[in-house]
């Protein structure tokens, strides 16, 4: 089952180094809210998600918690801690339903890594990749309308989830979503009631249900 999942750590390996990769992986299951890895846990393992939805959460100085991203399964988490001086994990990772990873403890990783330069090539494109992935959002904080931020989050977390007869449900809060686009959930919220009313979305207690995601990809492009 997990040699069905296309992780894009691992996509820049031949067949046969990916399988070693796979091969050295260990299956964990989560329960909907279970914590994966706390913020300042030392840093064990490298996780590849195999199914379910999990989310990057910091604390912030206010005492809040704050959501950075959303993991699907292809997703991945934990190499740039394996990779830091302090080994230590930088983010809160939780489960937002019932979750499954495939954990490759950090000595298994580093021996891989040592005697595969393939692999050391592959983390380095995937170091650069999350740096374009952090620079790109950056920008879209600092230029992009708050609208244009709301719909591209919600494309690109359609693609992340399931469509039941044509509709794609997104578990997430609005408050959470807001964190996601860098905004208040009152702005968020205004973005949204203006989706609802063109009957793009419909809006529930805790969900998001996208019922037009072609519309929201047209719209994002306008």
């Amino acid at each position: 089952m997990t040699r069905l999942v296309q992780w894009t750590l691992l996509a820049g390996l031949e067949p046969r180094a990916r399988d070693e990769f796979v091969g050295l992986g260990r299956s964990r299951d989560f329960g909907r809210n279970e914590i994966v890895c706390h913020a300042g846990d030392p840093a064990d393992a490298l996780h590849l998600v195999e199914a379910g939805h999990l989310a990057v959460r910091v604390g912030l100085s206010s005492g809040a918690t704050a959501t950075l991203n959303i993991l699907g399964p292809g997703s991945y988490f934990g190499e740039l801690a394996l990779l830091s001086p302090n080994r230590r994990r930088t983010a809160t990772v939780v489960a937002l339903e019932p979750s499954r990873t495939l954990a490759i403890a950090g000595s298994a990783f580093e021996a891989l890594r040592a005697r595969n330069p393939a692999v050391e090539r592959a983390l380095s494109t995937i170091l650069a990749d999350r740096v374009d992935t952090l620079s790109q959002r950056l920008v879209h904080t600092m230029y992009d309308s708050l609208d244009r931020r709301v719909l591209l989050r919600l494309v690109e977390l359609a693609s992340s989830y399931d469509q039941d007869d044509g509709t794609t449900t997104i578990p997430l809060s609005q408050t959470e979503l807001a964190d996601l686009v860098g905004a208040t959930r009152p702005s968020v919220n205004q973005v949204l009631q203006r989706l609802a009313s063109q009957q793009v979305i419909v809006l529930r207690r805790a969900r998001i249900d996208i019922v037009d995601v072609e519309a929201l990809a047209r719209a994002c492009d306008a």
